[in-house]
């Protein structure tokens, strides 16, 4: 393994961890690979056995409970991580959620609540749990987030979080100007559909892989695992230049017109 990839003495929080197919998990699985210590943070009390069963399977990670809707709940994630860790390198934002009866439908209908709702979750927990991390990356550091083309493109069923993805990705920039004089970068992996949990919202989601399978370059689809390759990349000093992209990993489908 290369010195510039291994992460040993580094420590990363990821946030979005549902089960064995969320690409939180595989980001995990790289991250640890390359000797990352890690917080593994999942939603609430229903998730915590299947997450804890998961994260048993990385020696040496640590398994936390944080609803990024709760400001009180971010609060007391951190403060345990400065007492356990003292210090993070890493930041992995995994969250989007938008509600079902939004994800239907013409987007005209979107409702308010809906509309506030996937924002909140998918967007302003971004800026909430950097504004967080920051005091524990006095050495600088790598916040990731997750998007999809939806954000760039219409796709049909995608609806609110499409629109939320949008601004999840101005956010970033954003963000990596704010925390860039701290040495934090900040970017977001597009990645190309995948059957995670989430996913399962969006409807005709077998039509979305095949249509990516039969149009994208490489003629297939992305694994969570190649997410979590470039993640591992984001954490690495090898992207020491690099903040506020939005970086594909969707086979090359974005590329094309038809």
């Amino acid at each position: 393994m290369s010195n510039v990839l291994n992460l040993s003495g580094k420590t990363a929080v990821i946030f979005g961890l549902a089960n064995k197919r969320s690409i939180a998990w595989g980001i995990a699985q790289r991250l640890h690979e390359a000797g990352a210590q890690l917080a593994i943070c999942y939603q609430n009390e229903r998730m915590k056995s299947e997450a804890h069963e998961l994260i048993g399977e990385l020696p040496g990670a640590d398994g936390f409970q944080c609803d990024v809707s709760s400001d009180a709940e971010i609060e007391a994630l951190f403060a345990q991580l400065k007492e356990r860790y003292g210090k993070l390198d890493a930041l992995v934002h995994a969250v989007a959620f938008a509600p079902g009866e939004d994800m239907k439908g013409e987007f005209i209908n979107t409702s308010r609540e809906g509309f506030r709702i996937a924002h909140d979750v998918s967007v302003y927990s971004l800026i909430a749990v950097t504004r967080a991390a920051v005091p524990l990356m006095a050495e600088g550091g790598s916040v990731m987030t997750l998007t999809y083309f939806g954000a760039e493109k219409v796709v049909p069923h995608y609806n609110v979080m499409g629109v939320a993805k949008a601004s999840l990705e101005a956010t970033v920039r954003y963000l990596a100007s704010s925390v860039g004089p701290q040495k934090i970068r900040v970017n977001a992996i597009s990645a190309g559909p995948i059957k995670t949990l989430a996913a399962r919202g969006v409807g005709a989601l077998g039509d979305m892989l095949k249509i990516h399978a039969d149009r994208s370059p490489l003629r297939r689809n992305v694994d969570q695992l190649e997410v979590g390759g470039t993640a591992l990349w984001l954490a690495s000093d090898l992207s020491s230049a690099v903040t506020g992209e939005t970086i594909y990993v969707d086979c090359g489908y974005n590329i094309m017109g038809f």
